[in-house]
């Protein structure tokens, strides 16, 4: 495509985009299509010949948007945010077009530096200690599995790196089942087995019983296993648990456990000062990660990972061939991750922090949580539902009296009607349904209009 083309559809495609951003409410929250209806309408082959960009984007607005799921809609409801405005898009446009790869310092200075500095204001937010490391990764799974390598590495001396473990002694990971899933996919993509990992069992508000977490790490012990890692959450994704931290912070110490904490939602409520306490004990951990792009409003995906001793994840992850050999002294993020292609994902932090400013971000988490406690009255002073968990900042829990059926039954009427998206948990066996409150453009009417769907189709 010639510039003068490109300038004349890149201006297209942002009008469109304003506009999509302006009536985003008129489409329906969940794709109403069936499977296979989109790639029924795709070509089986790649063209040989060129086709016109007209042709091009009239064939997106047919064939992709009809099967595309409004995750910036202002009453989506379901899973956890994935935020977007203008001012990370307006980024996402200049990371595109300059086309970074920050693997070194010497690929693109700016993407490393400006990277170091974005995670220092974000540590700063959230009350990351001073000393501690930062990060951008693509996600928290990525980030969990990192942890998971670090763990194995202190357990073993760093034997198994080189070595693998096929000499060592099982190694043994504690979390509880309210854990987000990626942490068992971890564990068989690092080779430790999901039958190593130890679910703790939990209090009656699903937050892991550091007791149990103790007696558990004593008869692996016992047994000749060696207790490797600990996985503590802030925000858990089945009901928003967050377990004691400062508690389990003491037992890793004591036993000298790698402890990792993962706050992938609900870690950005942490820039208002008020939640600070959720953090008391960080510096008993050794890292800790959370996703602005779930609630922050930069544009997925951009992970913040944070390391008590950054040496120790160089240590695990880095390979040094002579191709990649640099300047010292200087941050090579390469070695900070399993990705050594990086994308520039600091500048939408930058841009987003200085277009909107923290006082702004701060009342729409906090107006987040203030509407999740009004919606949970009105729905524990309806006769026909009950709440099961009580609002986690901007996530609760409720279901149908009727029992299960009943709530399953409701929740699938309401995403099949399009016009809000909630998504269903298990709890003590029994099915409920989710709220979670974090969409950007989301207004308090949004809430009560889609409440008032949800009754109607009851």
């Amino acid at each position: 495509m010639k510039t003068n083309n490109f300038r004349k559809h890149a201006h297209e495609l942002v009008d469109w985009v304003a506009d999509y951003m302006e009536n985003v409410r008129d489409y329906p929250v969940r794709s109403q299509c069936e499977p296979g209806d989109i790639a029924a309408q795709i070509e089986d082959e790649a063209p040989q010949q060129a086709e016109n960009f007209e042709t091009i984007f009239e064939d997106f607005k047919s064939i992709i948007m009809p099967g595309i799921t409004h995750w910036q809609h202002p009453r989506f409801f379901a899973y956890f945010p994935s935020n977007s405005t203008p001012e990370s898009q307006l980024a996402e446009m200049l990371i595109s077009a300059v086309g970074v790869n920050g693997m070194l310092w010497e690929t693109s200075p700016a993407a490393t530096e400006l990277e170091e500095k974005m995670m220092q204001w974000l540590g700063q937010l959230i009350a990351i200690p001073k000393d501690w490391s930062g990060v951008i990764q693509d996600t928290a799974s990525s980030a969990t599995f990192c942890a998971l390598l670090c763990a194995r590495e202190k357990a073993t001396d760093d034997r198994s790196n080189t070595q693998g473990l096929y000499s060592e002694k099982k190694l043994k990971y504690y979390v509880t089942h309210e854990a987000h899933s990626s942490i068992e996919k971890a564990m068989k993509m690092a080779g430790l087995g999901s039958s190593n990992i130890h679910f703790v069992a939990t209090r009656r508000d699903h937050s892991m019983d550091h007791i149990a977490l103790e007696t558990a790490i004593e008869r692996d012990l016992a047994a000749g296993h060696i207790p490797a890692g600990i996985i503590a959450c802030i925000g858990a994704t089945g009901m928003g648990a967050i377990d004691p931290l400062r508690r389990i912070g003491e037992i890793a110490k004591a036993h000298d456990i790698y402890l990792h904490v993962d706050a992938a939602w609900a870690g950005s409520a942490m820039v208002c000062p008020e939640f600070h306490a959720f953090m008391d004990g960080i510096d008993l951990a050794d890292s800790y990660v959370f996703n602005p792009h779930k609630w922050m409003g930069i544009q997925f995906d951009c992970s913040a990972h944070f390391v008590k001793d950054k040496d120790r994840l160089i240590q695990t992850l880095t390979i040094l061939p002579e191709y990649l050999k640099s300047n010292e002294g200087v941050t090579d993020y390469r070695d900070w991750g399993i990705q050594l292609g990086r994308r520039m994902r600091a500048l939408k932090v930058w841009f987003v922090l200085r277009g909107q400013g923290v006082d702004a971000i701060q009342e729409r988490i906090r107006n987040h949580i203030l509407w999740t406690e009004k919606l949970a009255a009105l729905v524990s002073d309806h006769p026909d539902f009950e709440i099961v968990t009580e609002p986690r900042f901007s996530l609760f829990t409720f279901k149908h009296k009727d029992g299960c059926e009943k709530t399953d039954a409701l929740l699938q009427a309401v995403n099949d009607a399009g016009y809000t998206y909630l998504t269903r948990s298990v709890i003590n066996k029994k099915s409920v349904i989710r709220w979670s409150i974090g969409q950007t453009d989301c207004q308090w009417q949004d809430v009560a209009d889609s409440w008032s769907h949800l009754l109607d189709l009851r």
